[in-house]
């Protein structure tokens, strides 16, 4: 029986102005997969931790100095010559200006319009998650009242959020069905995604852009579902590992911190948090008594941003 293939250990850098841009390089000649465009980075030396290793490439191959970075996440890809632990950073201040000490073209692109080719295969649904923003706001028309609840997320969209979780429990079908339809149009005429909690068909039916899974409907599913973007809820190591099997787009865990909505209830904390997200492939939204001061925060502790319900409701007004 042949052993099994070898883990390389990479880096990878998603080097990010504050435009949103992020840079990518093409691969020179001599290398595996010539021509080929991906993000900046390197395979780790015997003894580096994965910040030095950044570090260290990012100065070998563009002259940069790192200044502050963000784990973000890590995907295991096998390519014909190797197989691959891309361990990537989100770079966002750093000392320089790149330039292409080993000879490879350099291009700054935006996620939702890259127009290099051709991108390396394991860098296909990266691409796909640097789509997301920072925010994950969750109405809350239930407390508040529908109008209200329209105000403040018209308000919202104006004010730059763009991606949105419709969460009305306890609305029966018709109402949630026109709030839901309220909700996507006024996304849409403001370039945002609206996500519909917990109804696939519903989801279809009013034209979201995806579904989000509470955990209960996450553990019982067998395959993904079929529209554009899913979510899901996630509280343990049990629920991540079943949201990325079934191929999430992204996961928002939690509670971090203690919530208006369930007092006394155990919070997961930072640590924690960032210990269940370590490697995971899926970017993760921290859920639970978050505000936009938080940002920085998740980020630190590897999230890809922050989720948050009464931040919409209020915060954003």
């Amino acid at each position: 029986m042949a052993s099994p293939q070898k883990i390389i250990d990479v880096v990878a850098a998603v080097i990010t102005r504050p435009d949103g841009c992020f840079l990518l390089a093409r691969r020179p000649e001599g290398k595996p997969y010539p021509g080929y465009w991906e993000f900046p980075g390197g395979k780790l030396e015997p003894g580096e931790s994965l910040q030095q290793a950044l570090s260290r490439e990012l100065m070998e191959e563009l002259g940069l100095q790192v200044e502050h970075s963000y784990p973000w996440i890590t995907r295991v890809f096998d390519y014909e010559h190797a197989t691959v632990r891309l361990h990537f950073y989100r770079v966002v201040a750093w000392h320089g200006e790149p330039y292409p000490h080993e000879g490879q073209a350099l291009s700054w692109q935006s996620a939702d319009h890259v127009d290099v080719a051709p991108m390396l295969p394991a860098n296909a649904l990266v691409l796909r998650s640097l789509i997301l923003p920072s925010i994950c706001a969750i109405t809350n028309a239930s407390e508040i009242g529908v109008s209200l609840s329209l105000e403040r997320i018209e308000r919202a969209l104006l004010k730059g959020i763009r991606l949105i979780q419709i969460r009305e429990k306890g609305m029966g079908r018709d109402q949630l069905r026109a709030f839901a339809a309220g909700v996507i149009d006024r996304s849409h005429q403001h370039g945002a995604r609206a996500l519909l909690n917990g109804d696939l068909k519903m989801a279809l039916e009013v034209g979201a852009d995806g579904l989000h899974l509470p955990s209960s409907d996450l553990m019982n599913l067998t395959q993904r579902p079929d529209i554009g973007w899913c979510s899901a809820s996630c509280h343990n190591s049990e629920e991540l590992f079943q949201a990325a099997q079934m191929g999430m787009d992204l996961v928002l865990l939690g509670p971090v911190l203690p919530t208006l909505s369930h007092p006394g209830s155990s919070s997961l904390g930072w640590q924690r948090f960032a210990n269940l997200i370590r490697d995971y492939p899926v970017p993760v939204y921290a859920l639970g008594g978050m505000r936009e001061e938080d940002m920085n925060t998740s980020c630190e502790h590897g999230g890809h941003g922050i989720a948050m319900m009464r931040g919409l409701a209020g915060d954003l007004q």
